[in-house]
């Protein structure tokens, strides 16, 4: 296609035009690392908007694929980047409303024949114009149980990815590993999901600082000696079954606070100094996360 002079467009205006800058911004702050999934957030943004550019000088452009897959361990920011995502989609048009809505098996699957079809259109009707995040998406197909009703919710959310594009986005998140196996038993979902983004684990620098804005958050701070102490049971506690990232963190984090507020009652009597009822000290770190 020729193009004349006059048809063309302002990059810089265009962007200025949406909250692109300052949702992408938001992104960096709220979110310690995770800088390749920041990195397709980015891409995938960039790509939108100089889809909708070209539309608009009248270029072909290619309807492009908005369903997602997030796939990493609990804690690492994926219902996070999924609000952010919506927030995107709607600046540039691509959803109507730009909400979120978060459910899991037991919102889409009846529990006996015919219930399954109204409970998964409700959540789907809920969702249009805005972004339906499934979690631990994995459930909804159990092969071993015959007579479990997932494969009809599954169905029905085939139909309104591939028909209803426009209306709605879908994303699936869950554990890699089992969502890998979920793929392969279920190749048409696959196949309409464009995006798949994996999501590390945080390392053990990050999680210290994911701690410690949680902690600022809350007019809290480590003493240096809490500060090495969080860190050896971050160590050994990423090592352990069951952690869960930033979520491991924030309730070692609330047994904490438990312990300074018990450890100050029982020394009650004293005046206490505005430094003592902010600052966590390594006792309050050593015996809140003993257990765990």
């Amino acid at each position: 296609m020729s193009t004349t002079t006059t048809n063309s467009v302002n990059l810089q205006e265009e962007y200025a035009k949406t909250d692109i800058a300052k949702i992408l911004g938001l992104l960096d702050e709220e979110l310690v690392g995770l800088a390749p999934v920041k990195s397709r957030i980015r891409e995938i943004a960039a790509l939108l908007l100089i889809d909708k550019l070209r539309r608009n000088l009248g270029i072909t452009a290619g309807n492009p694929g908005l369903h997602m897959s997030f796939t990493g361990s609990p804690g690492t920011g994926k219902t996070t980047v999924g609000l952010k995502m919506a927030d995107i989609l709607f600046q540039l048009g691509y959803i109507k409303k730009g909400h979120l809505l978060t459910v899991t098996r037991d919102d889409l699957v009846g529990q006996y024949i015919g219930h399954t079809a109204p409970k998964t259109k409700e959540v789907l009707k809920k969702a249009m114009g805005g972004v339906l995040f499934i979690d631990e998406a994995y459930y909804l197909y159990k092969p071993d149980n015959e007579r479990d009703y997932g494969s009809e919710a599954i169905e029905i959310l085939l139909q309104v990815m591939e028909n209803q594009r426009d209306d709605l986005v879908v994303i699936l998140a869950g554990y890699k590993e089992p969502m890998d196996k979920f793929y392969e038993s279920n190749p048409g979902l696959s196949s309409r999901i464009a995006n798949h983004i994996d999501f590390p684990d945080y390392s053990v620098e990050e999680l210290l600082k994911i701690s410690k804005m949680m902690l600022e958050e809350q007019q809290y701070q480590l003493t240096p000696a809490a500060e090495t102490a969080l860190t050896e049971y971050i160590t050994k506690r990423k090592e352990k079954p069951l952690f869960a990232n930033a979520r491991s963190i924030k309730n070692a984090l609330d047994r904490a606070r438990m312990r300074q507020a018990n450890r100050i009652f029982e020394s009650r009597g004293q005046i206490l100094t505005k430094k003592e009822l902010v600052n966590i000290e390594a006792e309050d770190i050593l015996q809140s996360t003993i257990f765990d």
